[in-house]
C-alpha cells in the first residue's frame, strides 16, 4: 500500500464514523444537558447520557446488522442486472477462476 492509496482508503471510514460520533454527541447532549451553569455533569445527566449513547450504539449495531444481511443480495441483483453471473460472495465471478487443487 502507498500513503496515498491508504489515506484515500482510511479518510472516508474515519470521517463517516467521526460524523456520526459528533452527531449522536449533539443529539445526547440536546436531550440530557439542561443546565449549563455548572462546571460539572449531575448524576441525572450523565446517566442520561450513559443511556443515550447506549441506545444510540445498539440501534447502530442493528442497523448494520441489517445492511451486512442485505449487501450480498443486492450485489446479486445487480450483478443479474448487468448479466454477470455473481460469485459466492455476491460479486461477479472472475472470468479466469483459479485452477483447485490437483485431484479435485
Amino acid at each position: 500500500w502507498t500513503a496515498s492509496a491508504l489515506r484515500d482508503s482510511v479518510c472516508p471510514q474515519l470521517r463517516d464514523f467521526l460524523l456520526v460520533y459528533n452527531r449522536m454527541t449533539e443529539l445526547c447532549f440536546r436531550h440530557c444537558v439542561c443546565n449549563l451553569n455548572y462546571r460539572l455533569l449531575t448524576g441525572r445527566e450523565e446517566s442520561c447520557l450513559d443511556s443515550c449513547a447506549a441506545k444510540l450504539v445498539r440501534a447502530n449495531h442493528r442497523l448494520m446488522g441489517a445492511y451486512v444481511g442485505l449487501v450480498p443480495a443486492l450485489l446479486q441483483r445487480r450483478a443479474a442486472e448487468h448479466g454477470a453471473p455473481a460469485g459466492p460472495s455476491g460479486l461477479p465471478a472472475s472470468p479466469n477462476p483459479a485452477p483447485g487443487p490437483a485431484g479435485s
